[in-house]
């Protein structure tokens, strides 16, 4: 079976779903969630110019639809650090 693709807000570059962070704004309630949930669904390469180009340029909002709290941004930052220490070790 095949795997399925998505594509980056940020870089654009496609890859596996599993290779991304998924950020949803969740039906109906519109709340934005990170990985769970229904609803429409933005994927983000869990890489620093990524992250910073999505959060300087709006783009995870504007994929979403709607405004992307502070608080979400803040937990893909530790997400960020939490991969490049366990990589380092």
């Amino acid at each position: 079976m095949e795997t399925n693709h998505r594509r980056c807000v940020s870089c654009r570059q496609i890859a596996p779903k599993a290779e991304f962070w998924r950020v949803v704004r969740v039906y109906p309630d519109r709340s934005i969630r990170l990985d769970e949930g229904m609803g429409r669904s933005a994927y983000l390469c869990p890489q620093t110019d990524c992250l910073r180009q999505a959060q300087k340029k709006k783009r995870l909002s504007r994929a979403l639809k709607a405004n992307v709290p502070e608080a979400i941004y803040q937990s893909l930052w530790q997400r960020l650090e939490t991969t490049a220490v366990s990589e380092n070790t």
